[in-house]
């Protein structure tokens, strides 16, 4: 009877394993150096904003929806979706809503906006395509819309466990903030040790013209950096020149990946948009630059700020590469990636 039932749990046990295996991605995401890496091999990290994807309906009818979508995005030179956590702010921008987030208050996940999650990453990995996730977003902070601390530990250790079985996701910490990262990265690790983490600071921890380069101890911490480097401004600032620098001090100082995660864009002025006129030609050149440095890039643009209805929206509510002209241009050049950015030596 004993060996019995100690062969049922042995059974028992083999099919969980079974399961987690199956759940297991293909593809992993690390770093070597100032380089990134998908399954040991150089991974040209080039992204694209797509904040609202976990709560927009249309790219989440179908997982063979989702996917063409996806492959779109790699016809254009994307291989990294950058999404966000919380799209609870309130701005008016597409999909937003006050249950847009993953975390309930008390610190507990939306179990309807995690299996989403799980899905897109899910899809993503089977074409290779990697997802940077921003846990939570300064946009959300200032709303007033925020977890205390433990609800946010919380928070983050689920997160962490939830996802553990895919490889092909990082975590950013927070989308232009810096609260308590050092505790998030201690959680996070302490939990899955080689997830890649991240975080996106925010112009108030390095007051200048320029936005921040985080702090140091932060930098120290993480897997690799997202700066937000300069943007257009009132005062015509040369982005182009100015924020390849930007990059290139980061790269020598902290010698990790560095991503100009969301650089300088066309579209309103509002939520830190350009103040004066711009042209495609303007990103090209600070891509450009970026790559010859060996730093990466995530395409940052407008198709969601305004609201449906609005001329930079596309109707789906999806960053369509091939809605607006003015962004077609630039990810047209993104596309011809493997004839611009240098090899990594």
């Amino acid at each position: 009877m004993e060996k019995t039932k100690y062969s049922v749990q042995t059974l028992a046990l083999c099919l969980l394993l079974a399961v987690a295996v199956a759940a297991q991605s293909q593809h992993e995401i690390t770093v070597a150096g100032t380089t990134f890496q998908l399954n040991g091999k150089h991974f040209p990290w080039t992204g694209i904003s797509f904040f609202n994807a976990i709560y927009n309906p249309n790219f989440n009818k179908s997982s063979e929806e989702r996917m063409q979508w996806m492959k779109k995005f790699q016809k254009y030179g994307v291989n990294v979706l950058r999404l966000w956590g919380q799209w609870d702010a309130g701005r008016g921008y597409v999909d937003s809503c006050a249950d847009c987030s993953l975390y309930r208050p008390d610190g507990s996940l939306r179990e309807q906006s995690l299996a989403r999650l799980k899905e897109i990453t899910a899809d993503a990995d089977r074409l290779g395509i990697v997802i940077e996730l921003a846990l939570f977003a300064q946009e959300s902070w200032n709303a007033k819309v925020r977890l205390g601390k433990d609800e946010a530990d919380r928070a983050v250790a689920a997160l962490t466990r939830e996802m553990a079985p895919h490889r092909n996701i990082t975590f950013q910490i927070w989308n232009e903030f810096s609260e308590r990262v050092l505790d998030h990265v201690k959680t996070i690790k302490a939990i899955d040790p080689k997830r890649l983490v991240s975080n996106s600071p925010s112009v108030f921890d390095n007051p200048s013209i320029t936005n921040s380069f985080g702090e140091d101890k932060n930098n120290k911490a993480l897997d690799y950096l997202t700066p937000h480097t300069l943007r257009q401004g009132a005062e015509g600032w040369r982005h182009w020149e100015i924020a390849p620098k930007e990059i290139g001090y980061l790269l020598t100082r902290y010698k990790k990946p560095v991503v100009d995660d969301e650089p300088a864009r066309n579209g309103t002025p509002n939520f830190g948009g350009p103040k004066v006129p711009t042209d495609p030609v303007d990103h090209i050149l600070q891509i450009y630059q970026v790559w010859q440095l060996g730093g990466y890039i995530l395409y940052h643009h407008d198709m969601f700020q305004t609201g449906y209805g609005t001329p930079a929206v596309p109707p789906s509510g999806i960053p369509d590469p091939e809605f607006n002209p003015y962004h077609r241009a630039v990810l047209e050049f993104i596309a011809k990636r493997e004839r611009y950015q240098p090899q990594p030596r």
